[in-house]
């Protein structure tokens, strides 16, 4: 199957392609701005007639989630308006389409596992722009699958768990919200997920969760970040009122994955893939620091 992935230089679009070696039975392309522009539907019709994939894979989002609230028309252009232009092409070309989501999409108010039939409830721009983008894709006639996610890391780009090894190094006290309860996500893992999904076929259009297993705060992910990478640095439980951030977040958004797994999906302890993780960020320290 040849796959046409947007957002490529992304963490998860750059997940996709380090372990794209090992499905030799797919093609991969790996596209991003300016060339990929999903907003433009010129330039996203000219690519995928230029290289006439099967299946399009769209990771491009707009994902600063507190500065979403001051930019709210860049959000909705990248995370409403081009899912509905990508959804669209699907449509009339007959390509395939997984598009990803978030648990921001919920209120984040219930207490227990969020399934994909729970109302979407978002309160923020981030979560407002990425349902419209699911409503958009879902509506769209094509063959689809939503793939909601939550609390994504990896080694590439930015994310918590760097941000933490680079603070870990820099200082001896943090201080990290305890009161938001979430899974943390191995972009590998996911990237994993998705081929799963896409190997099974599209018919129709479906929303599936995908987070690893368990479930944690911010504060005692933290701790595990830094018990396995071996740092002493004394961590300070907050609420989330203490943490002045512009966006609010779901108190709770662990993600139900009953569905996904129904496809045969491996789905990971959360620990597990954070020691894998920083196996790889520990090796690529030592490469880099090698005289």
């Amino acid at each position: 199957m040849k796959i046409l992935v947007t957002g490529g230089n992304g963490q998860l679009g750059r997940s996709l392609n380090k372990i794209g070696a090992a499905y030799p039975q797919h093609a991969f392309v790996f596209t991003d701005m300016p060339e990929a522009d999903i907003t433009d539907p010129g330039r996203m019709e000219g690519l995928i007639k230029s290289e006439q994939p099967e299946l399009i894979v769209n990771c491009a989002a707009y994902t600063a989630v507190d500065k979403a609230e001051s930019d709210p028309a860049s959000a909705r252009r990248i995370n409403a308006e081009g899912p509905r232009i990508l959804s669209g092409i699907a449509r009339e070309t007959g390509i395939g389409l997984i598009h990803i989501s978030t648990d921001y999409v919920f209120s984040g108010k219930a207490y227990r596992p969020w399934t994909e039939n729970d109302p979407a409830e978002p309160s923020g721009v981030y979560g407002r722009t990425k349902r419209a983008g699911e409503e958009a894709v879902l509506a769209s006639g094509c063959r689809a699958a939503v793939i909601r996610t939550a609390w994504l890391y990896s080694e590439f780009g930015n994310n918590f768990v760097k941000t933490m090894l680079r603070l870990g190094r820099e200082r001896d006290e943090l201080q990290v919200v305890y009161d938001q309860i979430g899974s943390p996500t191995y972009a590998t893992d996911l990237a994993r997920a998705i081929l799963a999904v896409a190997e099974q076929g599209l018919n129709g259009c479906e929303i599936y969760h995908y987070s690893d297993e368990g479930a944690v705060s911010w504060y005692d992910f933290a701790r595990t970040i830094f018990d396995l990478a071996g740092f002493r640095v004394r961590v300070k439980a907050i609420k989330s009122e203490q943490y002045a951030a512009p966006a609010p977040r779901p108190a709770y958004s662990v993600l139900a994955k009953d569905k996904i797994k129904t496809l045969g999906v491996p789905v990971p302890w959360w620990k597990d893939s954070l020691a894998e993780c920083l196996n790889l960020l520990q090796t690529q320290l030592q490469i880099q620091t090698q005289p």
